[in-house]
């Protein structure tokens, strides 16, 4: 679900933001998109309300990322008994004119599938991030 109607309380706000910033603080030339989905009845069937989705927007085509743009999904899960809601996983995709080109996600063993990508010092980084994010997002207020 876009990050930017996930943004429902200031702790909530302040970890995108925080997210966003880490993004940034490693690949300084991405814009970040709190809205990447479409408001359609197609798109929001395919959206997962358990998610936050950000978006990243290159300067244009990056050979080091082998995509235009990069799709963050932070994945949670809510106990039901405890109504505690966590970070479970996420995932990056990088996307071009042609549509999603690369993906690495935290399940399973954390490699680069697709039809191409980035380079390796790049996932390097990705992975990083996304162990920075997950952590973030799975810490208590105020501690």
């Amino acid at each position: 679900m876009n990050a930017a109607e996930q943004a429902k309380s200031l702790e909530i706000t302040s970890k995108i933001a925080a997210v966003v910033n880490l993004f940034k603080s490693e690949f300084p030339d991405a814009r970040a998109d709190l809205k990447p989905w479409v408001n359609d009845p197609d798109t929001r069937e395919l959206v997962d309300p358990d998610s936050i989705d950000i978006g990243f927007h290159l300067p244009g085509f990056s050979r080091l990322f082998q995509s235009r743009s990069i799709l963050l999904q932070i994945r949670f899960y809510e106990d039901v008994l405890t109504g505690e809601r966590r970070a479970i996983g996420a995932e990056v995709a990088g996307f071009d004119h042609r549509g999603k080109q690369w993906w690495l996600s935290t399940v399973a063993n954390w490699a680069v599938e697709g039809n191409c990508s980035p380079t390796s010092e790049i996932a390097d980084k990705l992975r990083a991030f996304l162990k920075q994010a997950i952590a973030l997002f799975n810490q208590v207020a105020g501690g």
